[in-house]
């Protein structure tokens, strides 16, 4: 019923829609508690890291007593396990993946789904799963993530673009060229995801000119194809607008942050969190990633399960009370760092997010080549728009283009073609399809590879 109202309203009615809707969510998400602990993580951000692991520890043992407590599932699996509210006994505990997770889900709960939020992820499976989360983690997470941008100067009623996976527009606003819906009441005009083609885009670039946004927030795959399209059409970006850009949900390749700071003439501060609840990887000002110590427990596994400091995560969240995540196997791959930082934030290092464990190109010649090598393979290439890899056996990748016609040409095609030879090696057979437009996914999100090999 209500989105029947808000398609047949007409679009300044829309616009006051959106806008209620956010004031009712925030009043619900920036409560006293909000406030508490927002200055919280604002008066610890200056720790030192043994006090930063004390907390840890701390927080830890709370949230172990807490689920033991409450939830039935780990009732039973951490019952023959000595102390497990210790720390240091963690890699006693049992790792857990999603099938785990969604198989057990019932019992996992803590809460019943009324008495939380709820999160829903689909993930490369495509099988959902539903997170519900307690009121108070929900307030934590925004506290935390409001922290983190308001060093930046990022305060809830400032200009924002966002770039997200809401479903907004009518058949109307697309007939008449407009992606986006605006928040009043909160200086927040949402762009959708879903109609990133070459035909829209200059739309999308004079808008956020005559917008004139102090931040961006969101996919940047989005942003990226937005600001690809105004350096190639030399559409300048008024320097001084943007003060940061805020990526969410996606991994950051160093020509996704390349083009976004150079056509926006600005700075990317990358974070990392997930919709089940990962705890948090920020980005501080000297551009270097902190392991967020207070917001859950970090391992780094190879292939093997062993201890490394480059390869899959494994993570225990203390913002996840409604369905705990203990030792939870998310399916993303980061690599440490053993270095330190000179910003003031005393949490360990990340060298950088790898992401998903499936974003990767297998090649039996070469092994693994991660999603920066691949979105390298672009250099020296014009007139490809956007390109997709997919992989559904060993020997063998489908190379989606979306191309542009006056500049795409046959050197063009070689020069890619050798480029992604060089990368996944002389054995594997490329096949390239041309295609009007390559779809996002329903979350609004582009993959730039879809990969469904398993155990590779």
């Amino acid at each position: 019923m209500k989105e029947q109202i808000y398609s047949k309203s007409p679009h300044f009615i829309q616009n006051w829609i959106v806008s209620l809707y956010n004031i009712l969510a925030y009043r619900k998400r920036y409560s006293k508690k909000y406030i508490g602990f927002l200055n919280h993580y604002k008066k610890n951000s200056t720790l030192s890291l043994e006090e930063l692991k004390n907390v840890q520890k701390e927080k830890y043992k709370r949230f172990i007593t807490y689920v033991q407590d409450k939830s039935s599932y780990y009732k039973t699996s951490l019952s023959g396990i000595e102390s497990p509210d210790d720390l240091t006994n963690i890699t006693k505990l049992p790792i857990v993946d999603k099938e785990v997770l969604r198989q057990n889900i019932k019992d996992v709960y803590t809460i019943k789904k009324s008495e939380g939020g709820v999160s829903k992820t689909g993930g490369t499976t495509g099988k959902s799963l539903e997170v519900v989360f307690t009121f108070d983690d929900i307030e934590e997470r925004f506290a935390i993530l409001d922290n983190f941008r308001n060093s930046f100067g990022y305060k809830l009623g400032k200009k924002t673009a966002w770039f997200s996976g809401k479903s907004l527009l009518s058949n109307r606003d697309i007939k008449k060229n407009r992606f986006w819906k605006t928040d009043h009441f909160y200086n927040v005009r949402y762009y959708s995801t879903f109609h990133i083609h070459n035909k829209y885009l200059e739309y999308y670039v004079r808008d956020l000119i005559k917008y004139a946004p102090e931040y961006m927030v969101g996919f940047p795959s989005t942003m990226y194809e937005i600001a690809k399209y105004g350096m190639a059409n030399n559409i300048d970006f008024p320097a001084g607008t943007i003060k940061a850009i805020f990526p969410t949900a996606e991994t950051i390749t160093d020509d996704i942050r390349t083009v976004l700071e150079g056509y926006f003439k600005t700075n990317l501060y990358n974070q990392y969190a997930s919709s089940e609840g990962a705890p948090f990887i920020l980005e501080c000002k000297n551009k270097k990633l902190h392991l967020e110590l207070q917001s859950g427990v970090f391992e780094v596994f190879d292939d093997n399960f062993n201890p490394s400091q480059k390869g899959r995560l494994v993570i225990t969240s203390f913002n996840t009370h409604g369905t705990p995540l203990i030792r939870y196997d998310i399916g993303d791959q980061i690599e440490l760092s053993d270095e330190t930082c000179t910003c003031g934030n005393n949490n360990p290092l990340v060298k950088e997010i790898l992401g998903r464990i499936s974003d990767y190109i297998y090649s039996e010649e070469i092994g693994k080549i991660n999603l920066g090598n691949i979105s390298n393979s672009l250099k020296g290439v014009k007139g490809i728009v956007k390109f997709q890899i997919q992989q559904d056996i060993v020997e063998e990748i489908v190379v989606l283009i979306e191309k542009d016609e006056k500049e795409y040409t046959a050197k063009y095609e070689e020069i890619f073609l050798k480029n992604l030879r060089d990368r996944v090696g002389h054995k594997m057979k490329i096949i390239l399809k041309y295609v009007d437009e390559i779809p996002v996914e329903k979350s609004g999100k582009f993959r730039i590879v879809k990969n469904s090999l398993k155990d590779v």
